[in-house]
């Protein structure tokens, strides 16, 4: 007796490959204060390659309530299965069956607590030339946090900020 060939599909998280955290902090355009924004991405190296960690962050948001797309209005990621944790100058995000987190600068940190969270990106666009450790330039940053492709294609909210409690 002979059994067919199967497929077997790699797992989401097997086809999102690494997931990278950045941080970063800019001027608020009309309050004269700084914003810290949070963008999370794959660096495109899982099996299936960038397409494949595409689809497999287009179908995380999904689970997660946030569809690839859609800005969520600022208290949206309160009712989100993300936290956002900052202590000991990291970020760190937890969402079902991932964590990561990034150091911050201490200007993050500091615009993180003053607004009490952080603009948070899901980018379903793969930036594998963004490997953790390796320093990027401003221009680098701009020109995939900037770029509309990945803007139009991202989910974004703003996600709450807890501490550790003393």
């Amino acid at each position: 007796m002979t059994t067919a060939p199967r497929t077997v599909r790699p797992s989401r998280n097997a086809r999102l490959g690494t997931l990278a955290l950045l941080a970063w902090s800019g001027p608020h355009p009309e309050e004269g204060r700084d914003v810290a924004f949070l963008l999370a991405y794959s660096l495109g190296d899982g099996e299936g390659g960038p397409e494949g960690a595409e689809a497999a962050a287009r179908e995380l948001l999904d689970e997660l309530g946030m569809p690839a797309g859609t800005v969520h209005d600022p208290d949206h990621g309160a009712t989100l299965p993300i936290t956002l944790l900052l202590e000991g100058g990291q970020a760190v995000l937890t969402m079902p069956h991932f964590n990561v987190q990034c150091a911050t600068p201490p200007q993050w940190m500091e615009a993180a607590q003053a607004q009490g969270g952080a603009n948070f990106i899901f980018a379903t666009r793969p930036w594998p030339e963004a490997v953790p450790g390796r320093p990027l330039t401003e221009a680098q940053l701009q020109a995939f946090a900037g770029d509309a492709d990945t803007l139009t294609t991202a989910a974004h909210c703003v996600l709450p900020a807890r501490r550790l409690r003393r």
